[in-house]
């Protein structure tokens, strides 16, 4: 990347990861502008920050930059076809993937990095957290908004600390640089990219190859990537319930909050308050606290990990009486939606659950159709969306649909389950809850997936209140 640059265009800066280094080199001074084909809340932030954003795929604004002194960042969320993405690549402009330059940018820092399908952006935002407020403090580039600040990007000039999410998609992860890292997954997950379940796990153990001093894995997965690491990088394992180097014992949960003792390699922990009450975060917060701890936290990880209030549709409470709550979450793997549903269960053990779906590419659909079904089967009543595409064209055959036809052939206890528009989703809930109104049954409500079904959290909200 030349020295010179002063501009950075970013091809699809409304996404999470790209916004966050959009929103960090225009806190070094550059000027900053960018591409997306969707206004959202996220860009309208940016917009006031003063980063420039375009909304359609006119080539005017490209046309006025110096290509000497602009580097461009795309994610490959954008089409090859995109017309300023051909204007760019045609007048010789410098474009990379937003991996390589979020590696650049973590070279310069003592990086702090978390892995896995599930599990990155809960503990990589908790890992921050825990962070913030003490001697080590931190920098982070987070998958989703911290709910603690408001943003996907927290700035210390004076930490030589980062904390980053570590993306798999497209072996993006590949090009970071380690110090300590978290793997907390690999069940198999975009195949579209890997091809096959043993390339997606031979990404995973080239990338331990990769980490410098430590590594904190789940403890499943310990020995297989032990083999994996450099020889002077200690691994150290974490869990829930069994025993490990960091491990979760006694979880409970008294008046809608989650408490457990917090099992180290020199000391033992009690009375940990979870201040985000998800039961998946147990396991999160072991990882996050394993870190932290590795680095020389003690007595502080009380305080932060009480304080924590999560991040951005992660298990967001919207609305919650003695008849209804309302859950969002971003979750759009089986095993996510798993964990979702089974935290629900716990806070509200005797409650009718409704579980509204947007599944999340038509790949995914397909290769976990089974996986879904067996999981959306776990709530009580199941209202699917059309399938959210993504980058993707569709696939014959693979529809909300046929996803619906499946959960419906499962053995599970799904009471009923139904495909209904986006736009007559919100009448369609109001009078099924009126329903349950009319009969007294208490419920909770769970919007679930990766694409644009947050768009309508305000609006189920309303209804809900």
């Amino acid at each position: 990347m030349s020295a010179c640059v002063d501009t950075y265009y970013f091809l699809g800066i409304g996404g999470i990861g790209m916004s966050a280094l959009a929103r960090y080199f225009a806190s070094e001074g550059y000027r900053v502008m960018g591409y997306d084909r969707t206004c959202s809340a996220l860009t309208r932030a940016m917009e006031n920050e003063g980063i420039a954003i375009q909304y359609d795929d006119s080539t005017a604004w490209v046309e006025l930059l110096n290509k000497e002194r602009t580097l461009v960042v795309r994610t490959p969320a954008v089409p090859e076809d995109e017309a300023i993405f051909c204007y760019l690549r045609q007048h010789g402009f410098d474009i990379r993937k937003r991996a390589e330059v979020l590696g650049q940018v973590t070279k310069r820092k003592t990086a702090l990095c978390v892995a896995g399908t599930h599990g990155k952006t809960a503990s990589s935002t908790m890992l921050a957290h825990l962070l913030r407020g003490t001697e080590w403090q931190a920098n982070a580039f987070l998958g989703g908004i911290a709910n603690n600040y408001g943003t996907n990007v927290l700035l210390d000039n004076e930490s030589d600390y980062v904390v980053v999410e570590a993306d798999e998609f497209d072996r993006s992860f590949h090009q970071l640089t380690p110090y300590i890292s978290v793997i907390t997954s690999m069940d198999p997950d975009h195949l579209d990219i890997y091809g096959t379940e043993k390339a997606y796990k031979e990404g995973f153990e080239k990338y331990a190859g990769l980490v410098q001093k430590a590594l904190v894995v789940k403890a499943a997965l310990s020995q297989c990537i032990a083999k994996a690491a450099m020889p002077q990088c200690k691994v150290y394992s974490y869990g829930v319930g069994e025993k490990a180097d960091f491990y979760a014992d006694n979880v409970r949960v008294t008046d809608g909050q989650i408490f457990f003792d917090f099992h180290t390699p020199e000391q033992v922990m009690t009375d940990m308050h979870l201040g985000q009450p998800v039961m998946v975060n147990v396991e999160n917060s072991v990882a996050a606290m394993a870190v932290a701890w590795l680095l020389g936290a003690r007595e502080e990880l009380r305080n932060g990990l009480s304080s924590f209030a999560g991040g951005y549709r992660r298990f967001n409470m919207h609305v919650n009486t003695d008849t209804v709550a309302y859950v969002d979450d971003y979750a759009h793997h089986p095993k996510e939606l798993s964990a979702t549903i089974t935290s629900a269960r716990v806070l509200y053990p005797h409650r009718h659950v409704i579980g509204i779906f947007q599944p999340h590419l038509f790949s995914r659909t397909r290769d976990f159709a089974d996986d879904f079904a067996a999981v959306l089967s776990e709530v009580d009543e199941l209202i699917l969306l059309p399938i959210y595409p993504a980058r993707e064209l569709p696939i014959t055959g693979v529809t909300s649909e046929w996803l619906m036809q499946k959960v419906q052939e499962h053995n599970g206890h799904a009471k009923s389950v139904r495909v209904v528009q986006k736009t007559a989703l919100a009448a369609y809930l109001q009078e099924r809850l009126s329903q349950l109104n009319n009969n007294a049954v208490a419920c909770v409500v769970l919007t679930m997936g990766a694409g644009d079904i947050e768009n309508c959290v305000a609006t189920i909200t309303e209804i809900l209140k």
